[in-house]
């Protein structure tokens, strides 16, 4: 199967290039009533031969997306379906998640920003690393949004999704809005500067005191500023081995802020289930 076009950005993919042969994936920005809030809308489509399955392992980033589709649930072993089009809320996830792919399906998301989603709830870090409901978080009837979104199909669903959030939005205090976009205006300084690997850092980009920042991260992203800021760099070293070229691995620890090569391996090891070196040359077969 020839390759799809791969996306500049594919941060969090494990081996991407291997999935673009099977997956259609798009991704597309929010409106602007979301701006800040929502980070994009991605949907992916897949069809394969029957007997064959897919796996695919995404190591997400600090963020919630809020889902609409027939996937599998995550799992090594999920049910083999087909399954009923739903939507769903999947809190930040701190590990890998797998998805099983069969037959064929499709799934449509708003991926919000890092602290985004801390606008609908109060709590986010309530729900890491859990599936919840919409109508128990947002008010919404999840059915009747999942129905409309699949009858408008991929190309007009996410604008009916976007809708759907943005009503959820209506009642929510202005300044818990404010605030989460504050929130993630913060974690998008650690996602795009390498030179921030420190808590302190971002205190300081924020002027509150540590404290501060670590409770507004809690509340409003999930997760602590530095989890944030590790999970970004190894987002940051995922894409650097995407495309299986050589990789300088001890240049490459250095400009993320790890003390030296061995941190970097032991982190990424320990996250992705193998090394830095070995899943570099994965990316290197012909898939």
């Amino acid at each position: 199967m020839a390759h799809r076009p791969i996306p500049a950005d594919t941060r969090g993919i494990l081996s991407p290039r291997e999935m673009m042969r099977h997956v259609d994936f798009v991704r597309s920005d929010p409106p602007e009533p979301l701006a800040g809030l929502a980070a994009f809308l991605w949907s992916v489509a897949w069809e394969l031969p029957d007997g064959t399955t897919r796996r695919q392992d995404v190591l997400p980033h600090p963020a919630v997306n809020i889902s609409i589709g027939n996937a599998p649930p995550a799992g090594d072993a999920p049910p083999e379906g087909p399954h009923q089009v739903r939507m769903v809320i999947n809190g930040v996830s701190t590990g890998l998640t797998t998805r099983i792919l069969r037959s064929s399906g499709w799934n449509l998301a708003i991926r919000t920003t890092t602290g985004g989603f801390g606008a609908w709830v109060d709590d986010v870090s309530a729900i890491n690393d859990r599936v919840a409901a919409p109508s128990g978080l947002l008010g919404l009837d999840g059915p009747e949004v999942a129905r409309r979104v699949a009858e408008a199909g991929l190309a007009d669903g996410g604008q009916l999704l976007c809708e759907a959030m943005m009503a959820a939005l209506e009642s929510r205090p202005r300044r818990r809005i404010d605030l989460a976009r504050e929130v993630a205006g913060v974690a998008a300084a650690a996602e795009r500067c390498r030179t921030i690997v420190r808590v302190e850092h971002l205190a300081s980009l924020a002027g509150v005191t540590v404290r501060t920042l670590q409770r507004a991260f809690l509340s409003y992203a999930g997760v602590p500023p530095m989890w944030v800021i590790r999970r970004y760099r190894l987002l940051d070293a995922l894409e650097e081995a995407r495309d299986g070229t050589a990789v300088d691995w001890a240049g490459l620890a250095q400009r993320l802020g790890y003390s030296d090569q061995a941190h970097l391996t032991r982190d990424f090891t320990r996250t992705i289930g193998e090394s830095p070196a070995a899943y570099c040359a994965r990316q290197q077969m012909p898939f």
